[in-house]
């Protein structure tokens, strides 16, 4: 039996209810759900939260599953050279209406030696932002283990955190080891390495949705936690109809694309999966014959065997992923 040819794919979000959770994401974001709706997993190999296309005529099939029957024709040949049919990142929208717990994640080496998973850089484009809404990033003094221990055992964490305002527009990359939380108001879109090892360090003394205390991961922590000073946030620019860096890393390149008209992308040097996350407005993606409409909220996959797409619209402002 022939296999269907590739096109634009789109999954069905995975909503995640959480008690910091709100409504901004069903509201806004065109996601359905009841609940506060903490997350929607837009793209995700994560084990138990497989995506599932639900357009065209892989309609159905999971992630996994298109790895496994298209390969490098999905991925990318360096991708699914270095990944085999693991897919490696992960997309997320997130609406905080309340604080998130302090937490931070391990890097690579740390989390395969203790969980045999990847570790997980990520990064947060700000999507909305409630006024005087902030971030937890790193630390507000110089810090080291002994220093950060004795704050927490007297119980005075929030008082070494650096809190700083955002803003829609602002993006910031969240290395491994970074002691960060996303604060209350914002709605961000998240990028990060498939994974899902976080270590909880302060969550405000609150009650998670059973009524109990969430478990903190304190001595894991110790051992993971980077004291330097955080330099999270990024610049760029902002050109019209043009693709415009904002973060390359080791896991993943994100370029801002801001289209008032039209925009032929070359993604023929790529040799990659390129994603495309509508942060505002709405866009018609062309590739190869196949066209799709995404909405501010809607994220789309264009598999790397296709070496062009167009983009078309009068007002959109896209996040453009691939792997480096």
């Amino acid at each position: 039996m022939l296999k269907p040819t590739l096109y634009p794919i789109k999954f069905t979000p995975i909503l995640k209810e959480k008690i910091w959770g709100g409504q901004k994401l069903v509201q806004h974001f065109n996601k359905k759900g009841d609940g506060n709706i903490g997350e929607s997993w837009e793209i995700s190999s994560v084990k138990g939260d497989f995506s599932v296309v639900k357009n065209g005529k892989l309609k159905n099939k999971t992630l996994p599953e298109l790895i496994q029957n298209y390969k490098a024709a999905l991925v990318g040949k360096k991708v699914y050279d270095f990944f085999g049919n693991d897919f490696p990142l992960l997309f997320k929208f997130i609406d905080a209406k309340q604080d998130l717990s302090v937490q931070l994640h391990p890097n690579d080496a740390l989390a395969k030696k203790r969980h045999d998973s990847f570790g997980k850089t990520e990064m947060w484009y700000i999507m909305e932002a409630e006024k005087d809404a902030r971030l937890i990033l790193g630390f507000n003094k110089k810090m080291n283990e002994e220093t950060y221990s004795k704050y927490l055992s007297e119980n005075k964490i929030t008082d070494i955190l650096n809190s700083e305002k955002t803003k829609t527009g602002d993006a910031f990359f969240i290395s491994t080891g970074t002691v960060h939380a996303i604060g209350a108001g914002v709605v961000l879109a998240e990028i990060q390495q498939t994974s899902d090892i976080t270590y909880r360090i302060y969550d405000w003394n609150r009650p998670g949705i059973d009524g109990n205390l969430r478990e903190l991961h304190t001595d894991l922590a110790l051992q993971a936690i980077d004291y330097n000073k955080s330099t999270a946030k990024l610049n760029y620019s902002e050109k019209e109809n043009e693709s415009n860096l904002i973060c390359k890393s080791n896991y993943f390149e994100t370029n801002a694309v801001y289209i008032t008209n039209k925009i032929e992308r070359d993604l023929s040097k790529i040799d990659s999966f390129v994603v495309y996350m509508c942060v505002n407005g709405e866009a018609c993606v062309e590739v190869n014959g196949f066209s799709e409409i995404i909405i501010k909220g809607e994220t789309i996959l264009i598999p790397a065997v296709f070496n062009t797409v167009n983009i078309k619209s009068n007002f959109a402002k896209l996040l453009e992923v691939y792997v480096p």
